[in-house]
């Protein structure tokens, strides 16, 4: 039987990366203790205040068809939050969706046709290659200097644009590396997108977790209202993965796109789950705080118990949920390495080579068990680095010098 071309276009090497990661789970199911840092999906329980809200909201008979762009209620407490950093933005500018993913595949349809080009900084996450070509676009990648630990430079940006660019994607609180896109770097961007005429997606799912720094929406600079789209959701700061809801704001006539849209796909996300969203906007519960501090508090162990590694390099993030470690030192490939640190230590780590070739070396573990278990963890993945050294020495990479910053 023939399938279509979009088939195609939506597997390949982003759909893989996650092979390694479900055989993880296959032998945790089976019995075997595996400990998982290959997904970033929190290890906290929905806040209770939030769990009762969605509750109520079902035994008060929110079970009805929903408001296809989302709840009026919902839409403002969105809308509020951008307001409060600063953006001209109401209910009119927001469309609820059933999370960032959805939201991000949902804008491509209706911004990029097939030949564009978009800008997509390198590492990037997994899925934004599919997701560009489902449109027919096509994805630039822009590389990021593991030297420079991943942060991005917008001259690099400046020098991937021709004429068929029409967007770039960015990430801030960036996956899978824990980087922050800075004022100026945000400013120099916002002025290349102005000058080429150039959409800016910005996904900010990981915005709520940052431990040095700030965060600035894109949106907020000059001019940059009427040509940006912000993606986020509750998924990572309030531990909500499994609710699926999340959000675009942008100018109004994209979000009227992207309701003709959701209603041929969608028909909007359930009532009860958008209730409970809408409180835990306006009425933020106290463990989200305290999750930012544990992530915090486990980025510090891992650097810690990897510091005095000879084979492997921890490159500390000041946000999000993830850490890279560079393990070039072993010779073994990224895919290599993480194959044998599952094999030998029953630990799963995603390859960096599954974000872009400019992570190959480096591995990507997430911070989403408790302390304790995350430090034996990390001696064992360092053990296991130190062991393929031994073996590996006269053939492996010439290491790196970790900047005196890396895990300060």
């Amino acid at each position: 039987m023939h399938y279509s071309r979009l088939t195609e276009r939506i597997a390949g090497e982003g759909a893989a990366a996650w092979d390694i990661h479900y055989r993880a789970l296959a032998r945790q199911a089976a019995g075997d203790d595996i400990t998982v840092l290959s997904v970033g999906d929190p290890d906290f329980a929905t806040p209770t205040p939030i769990i009762e809200s969605a509750v109520a909201s079902l035994r008060g008979g929110a079970t009805h068809y929903p408001d296809v762009q989302g709840k009026l209620a919902l839409r403002q407490a969105i809308a509020d939050g951008y307001r409060r950093q600063g953006l001209d933005a109401g209910p009119d500018n927001v469309i609820v969706m059933a999370g960032a993913q959805c939201g991000l595949y949902a804008a491509a349809q209706c911004l990029l046709d097939p030949g564009d080009e978009v800008l997509v900084p390198e590492p990037s996450y997994v899925t934004y290659e599919a997701v560009l070509r489902a449109t027919g676009a096509e994805l630039v990648q822009v590389p990021l200097n593991g030297e420079a630990d991943f942060r991005l430079d917008p001259a690099a940006l400046e020098a991937t644009i021709t004429p068929r660019t029409r967007a770039m994607l960015l990430n801030s609180p960036h996956n899978p590396t824990g980087q922050l896109i800075d004022v100026d770097t945000w400013k120099a961007i916002a002025e290349l997108c102005r000058r080429h005429d150039l959409w800016l997606i910005a996904d900010e799912v990981y915005a709520e977790l940052i431990f040095e720094g700030e965060h600035l929406c894109p949106a907020t600079l000059p001019d940059m209202a009427e040509r940006s789209v912000v993606i986020s959701s509750l998924s990572k700061s309030h531990a909500m993965t499994g609710w699926r809801l999340g959000w675009v704001l942008g100018p109004e006539a994209l979000i009227q796109h992207l309701t003709h849209l959701a209603l041929c796909m969608l028909y909007g996300c359930p009532d009860f789950i958008q209730d409970a969203a809408c409180d835990a906007l306006t009425m933020p519960p106290a463990e989200l705080s305290e999750m930012r501090d544990v992530y915090r508090a486990r980025r510090d162990t891992v650097c810690e118990a990897l510091a005095e590694s000879a084979a492997v390099t921890a490159i500390c993030p000041p946000a999000g949920m993830f850490l890279m470690v560079d393990i070039r030192t072993t010779g073994l490939s990224s895919q290599a390495f993480a194959d044998r640190l599952l094999d030998e230590e029953n630990i799963s780590v995603l390859s960096g080579e599954a974000f872009g070739p400019s992570a190959a070396g480096f591995v990507r573990l997430s911070l989403t068990v408790e302390a304790e278990r995350l430090a034996t963890a990390c001696q064992r993945l360092a053990a296991c680095a130190e062991r393929a050294l031994d073996e590996n020495a006269p053939h492996a990479l010439s290491p790196t010098p970790a900047s005196e910053a890396d895990c300060l």
